[in-house]
């Protein structure tokens, strides 16, 4: 018998015990991860008694894979539009929550007198919460579609950004050994260039990929496709010098903006939990039994740090953000826990060699316990409020409202100079950070090649042509982008100081450009500096009165919109609401959520006006989803169906109660849907010579009509007609076989009145 690789043994014991595990948590309604942690611990090196995986290195690639899919998933769910739309109050939050908490950490960890790095690594830890566990909460609770969900969702997004950005950071920090300011400036500057290069690139050239290969790309090739964009984009991250993790995310975010992201995400998970769930158990193969034990007492310094810690500061900074009290608390006790990304930032450290061997054990219980607390601290959220509430006095009466909060808001227009300003700067920065790719593309690899095959002057020459017409339409976007806009106009009609500042804008975007071109001519021609400085300003000129560069520039706009904004258009012809009126109804404090009737609601088949909604729970139903039909503003003789899609408009707690009258189930509804009892059986029915039956046709008969069963085969002089017509007349010694319910088939000649 061949033997086996320790490849598949190991594999084969790490599958077999996390799904038991798995089963074991599900029916405990625990979280799976902490399944794929224990069964970690059980494989294992400490557990001597069990079969155990034998070789670490190849846990530690099926982990590194693993960190790899969790990060395109998470990509694929994240969208940079999205995060543009959570809005100030999760971004005020998450900065203020996530701040304080690596601070926190890190002096946590100085007063425990641990080094700068397990400081710094702990710090990071303790200020990631955990996604899987906060929306399996939601979930088991019900939770998932109140106003304070729908914040701890928006942190998590940003937070998501920031340990991608942290985990780079991290990195930097971790092989330089030491925290020098121009160097973590240096490396946010080349991975923001990074990622706004990879995701313009992406946006215009994937989804055009897409559309072309739309009739090719069945299920199979597309999870190809993208697994290997995916994997390609690792590649390319790494060869860069960033983590693989980041390329993983940055590819899924770019996916995220396609119309078939859904498709991709179906394809996608399997292999993300399978590769994923190996990621968490090879997090519970870290658990050291003795190390635990040893240090309990610093385990539960951690817990309180991050229960305490999480619950103020993400409380404080929801209300930085305009938020009520009610609603901060809630978010705030939700994000008490810490989870997955921290168990990515400690395999970061514990990779790169920089922290203790007892860090990551720890900070993997920490994570464990909070993680059963979680439930238990959203419930304790409401009653901390209602103490509070009575004893805040009345001029703290902001602090139970909000600032923000107000019973009518206007949507202030902005004015001119903050509109044009804003679009410059996007417009500006896209593509500058174009040309400075463009520059650097060819330094690395346009001039070697050519100044290879062409040596001398004339290849140099020929090698700054080629950089300047790749330039060309982002340079004339950055000067001429906006100077004929609406607000321009207006601007430089207004007074003479306006002209003054809209020249010196222009004059300013000039010397970008021009900068960009000496950028790629001065280090082809070093002794030449005045001489490119002077063609520099001819290059410019010629830019500018270009029509062809104006041309090329409005198309690859145009296309990088269009691909930009294909997947939002297409979504909002089939939303019920606009988003710029949603927008406006939630600045009246208007909360507009869309729920799906269960089949099981007792309010299936009753009238709007039989419920009377309105009157019962101040909730307006504005629009009915019913398959491919869209009913906006629905009269009161409109009827509920089993999966409509009702779109409300109200108060957020109002909306709740309705929500919750539509989802009650029925108390006396005991049929086990599993189990049916009525099950469809045959029959055969021969007919007598007597029998009334004899010379009528099918039509005749009525048969489903009075029956309820059909006739789905008739016998005749041994021959059997399965399609006959509806005017079929039956003989004497037909025999017909029947289909329905036993007992309507027992009643069937009483049912045609056949005596």
């Amino acid at each position: 018998m061949a033997h086996l690789h320790d490849f598949i043994g190991d594999l084969a014991i790490i599958l077999i015990t996390a799904g038991i595990a798995t089963l074991l948590f599900k029916w405990l309604k625990q979280p799976v991860v902490l399944g794929y942690i224990l069964a970690g611990f059980i494989a294992g090196p400490h557990i001597t008694w069990l079969p155990t995986v034998t070789d670490m290195g190849n846990v530690a690639v099926w982990a590194d894979t693993g960190v790899i899919f969790l990060l395109f998933a998470l990509g694929l769910e994240f969208s940079f539009k999205r995060l543009i739309a959570v809005g100030g109050t999760a971004t005020v939050g998450t900065m203020i929550n996530l701040g304080s908490m690596i601070i926190i950490g890190y002096l946590v960890g100085k007063f425990l007198g641990w080094s700068n790095m397990d400081s710094i690594f702990l710090g990071g830890m303790l200020s990631m919460s955990s996604t899987t566990i906060i929306i399996k909460a939601f979930n088991d609770m019900g939770l998932q579609k109140q106003r304070f969900a729908g914040i701890v969702f928006g942190m998590l997004i940003v937070e998501d950004l920031v340990a991608i950005l942290m985990m780079v950071l991290l990195s930097t920090i971790a092989v330089s050994n030491e925290i020098e300011g121009a160097t973590v400036l240096s490396n946010i500057f080349r991975l923001g260039f990074f990622i706004l290069i990879w995701f313009i690139v992406g946006i215009y050239l994937i989804p055009t990929l897409f559309k072309k290969l739309k009739r090719y790309l069945n299920d199979e090739t597309l999870l190809i496709v993208a697994i290997g964009l995916c994997l390609g984009m690792v590649l390319f991250a790494t060869h860069v010098g960033f983590s693989a993790a980041l390329g993983a995310f940055i590819m899924g975010s770019i996916l995220a903006e396609t119309v078939i992201v859904k498709r991709i995400e179906h394809l996608t998970e399997p292999i993300k939990n399978l590769f994923g769930a190996v990621f968490f158990v090879s997090v519970g193969m870290m658990l050291d039994p003795e190390v635990m034990v040893e240090y309990a007492g610093l385990i539960g310094i951690l817990v309180i740090v991050v229960l305490i810690g999480r619950i103020f500061f993400a409380t404080i900074g929801v209300l930085a953000s305009g938020e009520g009290l009610k609603v901060a608390l809630q978010a705030g006790f939700s994000l008490a826990q810490i989870g997955e990304f921290s168990f990515i930032i400690a395999t970061l450290g514990t990779s790169l060699g920089v922290i203790g061997s007892t860090l990551y054990p720890l900070i993997v219980t920490v994570s464990i316990i909070t993680t059963f607390t979680t439930p238990y601290c959203i419930k304790a959220a409401i009653p901390l409020y209602h103490f509070l509430e009575g004893r805040i006095p009345l001029k703290w009466n902001k602090l139970i409202t909000g600032y923000a909060a107000s019973s009518f808001k206007t949507v202030n227009q902005q004015n001119d100079w903050n509109k044009l300003l804003k679009s410059i700067l996007k417009l500006t920065a896209a593509y500058f950070t174009l040309s400075l790719a463009v520059v650097y593309l060819c330094e690395q690899y346009v001039t070697p090649f050519v100044t290879w095959h062409i040596p001398g002057l004339w290849g140099k020459i020929i090698a700054a042509t080629i950089a300047m017409i790749l330039m060309a339409p982002f340079l004339r976007a950055i000067m001429m982008k906006k100077n004929r806009s609406t607000e321009f106009k207006n601007l430089w009609s207004d007074n003479r100081f306006n002209r003054g500042a809209l020249i010196s804008l222009i004059a300013f975007r000039i010397g970008l450009c021009m900068t960009l071109v000496l950028m790629a001519l001065i280090p082809l021609f070093p002794r030449l500096t005045v001489l490119m400085v002077v063609i520099g300003l001819i290059v410019i000129t010629l830019i500018i009165f270009s029509q062809g560069f104006k041309v090329q520039s409005r198309k690859m706009e145009a296309h990088f919109l269009e691909n930009l904004n294909y997947k939002q258009r297409m979504e909002e012809k089939k939303a019920a609401i606009p988003m710029h009126i949603t927008h406006q109804l939630k600045s009246k404090e208007i909360h507009i959520e869309e729920i799906e009737v269960s089949p099981t609601s007792p309010r299936i088949g009753k009238t709007l006006r039989e419920l009377d909604f309105r009157a019962k729970t101040r909730v307006n139903i504005v629009t009915i989803l019913r398959g491919n039909r869209k009913i906006n503003i629905p009269d009161a003789n409109e009827k509920l169906y089993p999966y409509d899609r009702i779109v409300l408009a109200g108060a957020d707690d109002d909306i709740q109660q309705l929500i919750q009258s539509i989802e009650e189930r029925n108390k006396n509804n005991t049929i086990d849907n599993d189990t049916a009892e009525h099950h469809v059986s045959l029959s055969q029915y021969v007919i007598d010579h007597d029998s009334p039956m004899i010379g009528k046709t099918i039509a005749q008969l009525s048969v489903q009509e009075k029956t309820e069963c059909i006739i789905i085969c008739i016998d005749r002089n041994d021959e059997s007609i399965i399609n006959f017509p509806a005017n079929l007349v039956l003989e004497e010694g037909d025999t017909l076989l029947l289909a329905g319910e036993r007992e309507k088939l027992a009643l069937f000649k009483e049912n045609m009145h056949i005596v």
